[in-house]
């Protein structure tokens, strides 16, 4: 069993940024991959990105490539997301989850019916 809470959600200008915190307590192992997704009013949760608890592999949406980094303390048993220069569009509740399957490969960690524990989310919201 895993319990995610994220934080730092919040109002951000267009081109601003903003960190995302992901605290996961119970079992956690080195071969989880953690993952971020995002829903905006009447969309379907799109992924944006995923990374293994050992920090060995990530993997982005290819609409954050190159502006959104995701890591994690292993230490603090927290994963964060690094978003910067935010555009309007996108405005979510972003979510944390955790997919203790053994699948390491981006049409895996991208779809949302892998994982196995997700958090409640965090409102992030661009204005323009």
């Amino acid at each position: 069993q895993v319990q995610l809470v994220e934080s730092g959600g919040g109002l951000v200008q267009a081109g601003g940024s903003l960190r995302l915190s992901c605290a996961a307590s119970g079992r956690t192992f080195s071969n989880y991959v953690m993952g971020w997704f995002r829903q905006a009013p009447g969309k379907e949760r799109e992924f944006v990105a995923a990374i293994t608890w050992s920090g060995g592999s990530t993997w982005y949406g290819d609409s954050v490539k190159g502006r959104f980094t995701i890591s994690r303390d292993n230490a603090k048993n927290t994963v964060y997301l690094q978003m910067n220069s935010l555009k309007a569009e996108e405005t979510a509740v972003y979510y944390c989850a955790a997919n203790k399957g053994s699948g390491r490969n981006y049409y895996i960690v991208a779809d949302k019916r892998a994982y196995d524990y997700w958090g409640q989310g965090t409102q992030v919201t661009v204005s323009s």
